[in-house]
């Protein structure tokens, strides 16, 4: 059989997106809540950089980007934290009183697994459960004319735990949406190189799509999560559209060579949360988005200039309906003796927590409601004054 180089080109395109899912519901109300699910462990210290704390050069001053005002350095959130240099439509954001960063967040778990910590996080518990705490609050939500068909879709290859459960939840991929895992690329080409014929062209269709050794496990994400996120906001804008969505984009998991890892993925993020905001249109002034990862990264640099798995990381607010402009939660230090088990950021803030206080604040479930989206969870409070009056 012949095999072109146009034909390898193809099925390099055909194969080209990242992972990443969308979920969506339609509920009687006209605000928007968009939940976004960073898969991997986000490493908040390099986020939103407390640049104010004297520990963190000691700790991490090789993967720590520059003071505001110096090249590439991060951008300032008022004077003790900063933005990543990557998250620039994030900063804007933050300017015009959209974003809400929270630092030293994490779940009431305190597991180190990536399995276990998605798990417990889409639960909204210490424990794995059947549902996600996403669906019941689809669940919880009055119908339009009380039929429950068609209030909810996941986009993707699978429904995440997050929405699964009793509420109905549709299915939808959208064109060229799988992905395969990372290094799929390279692993596939090394495994041509013996072979005279399909070896070369192979090499060559990557070259000319671009897929590079050093960035083939990130290639295909930023169209990925960017089109879902734009979708997204064309589905939620719509008057007669879904007024609940959950995203997902994964690559955060830096072990190694954190600094150039991060940047891309944060990027793509940053990329993907402007373009859901520009879909929205008007409609973005009833949205709040809620990003949430399964645990932070440790707080000292590792010998491959990466974290390991830690335990509290950020979570970001945003929205036009987000009351903004400031960075929440209590900075528990990363001085001598303050971070937990001497090698995590300690958390200060329930992530349930930060989630109860936008759907009471946001789509206005009652204290009797949370308790059943989040079952055991006394101890996490609501939080207060996340959204604009």
């Amino acid at each position: 059989m012949m095999i072109t180089r146009r034909a390898t080109l193809l099925g390099l395109a055909a194969i080209g997106a990242g992972r990443s899912s969308l979920a969506l519901a339609s509920v009687a109300t006209d605000q928007r809540f968009v939940v976004v699910i960073l898969r991997g462990a986000m490493d908040g210290l390099a986020a939103v950089p407390p640049y104010g704390d004297p520990a963190l050069a000691g700790l991490r001053a090789a993967i720590t980007p520059a003071g505001p005002g110096q090249p590439d350095g991060m951008l300032d959130l008022g004077g003790f934290y900063g933005l990543h240099p990557s998250l620039v439509s994030l900063h804007a954001m933050y300017a015009a009183g959209e974003l809400l960063p929270v630092h030293a967040i994490a779940g009431p778990y305190r597991v180190r697994s990536h399995f276990e910590a998605q798990d417990y996080m889409e639960s909204g518990a210490d424990h794995r459960m059947t549902s996600g705490w996403l669906n019941r609050v689809v669940a919880a939500m009055p119908r339009p004319g009380g039929k429950p068909d068609g209030e909810a879709v996941a986009v993707g290859v699978a429904t995440p735990l997050l929405l699964r459960g009793p509420a109905p939840v549709g299915g939808y991929a959208p064109k060229g949406f799988a992905a395969p895992p990372p290094n799929f690329y390279m692993q596939v080409a090394a495994l041509a190189d013996g072979d005279r014929l399909i070896g070369p062209v192979l090499r060559q269709g990557m070259t000319e799509r671009g897929y590079v050794a050093s960035m083939a496990d990130e290639a295909g994400r930023q169209y990925d999560f960017v089109a879902l996120a734009r979708a997204a906001g064309e589905l939620l804008a719509r008057p007669d559209g879904p007024r609940i969505a959950a995203l997902e984009i994964d690559g955060w998991d830096t072990h190694v060579a954190q600094v150039a890892r991060l940047t891309n993925v944060l990027k793509q993020l940053d990329t993907g949360l402007e373009a859901m905001k520009q879909a929205l249109g008007p409609a973005w002034r009833q949205t709040a988005v809620l990003t949430m990862t399964e645990f932070g990264r440790t707080a000292r640099v590792n010998g491959t200039n990466g974290t390991d798995h830690g335990t509290a990381s950020v979570a970001f607010v945003l929205g036009g309906a987000v009351a903004g402009g400031r960075v929440l939660g209590t900075w528990p230090g990363l001085g001598s003796g303050k971070l937990l088990e001497d090698r995590d950021l300690a958390p200060t803030t329930d992530l349930r927590s930060v989630a109860k206080g936008l759907l009471r604040g946001h789509l206005g479930l009652d204290d009797a409601v949370l308790a059943q989206v989040f079952p055991d969870s006394a101890g996490a409070s609501p939080i207060s004054g996340l959204l604009r009056v």
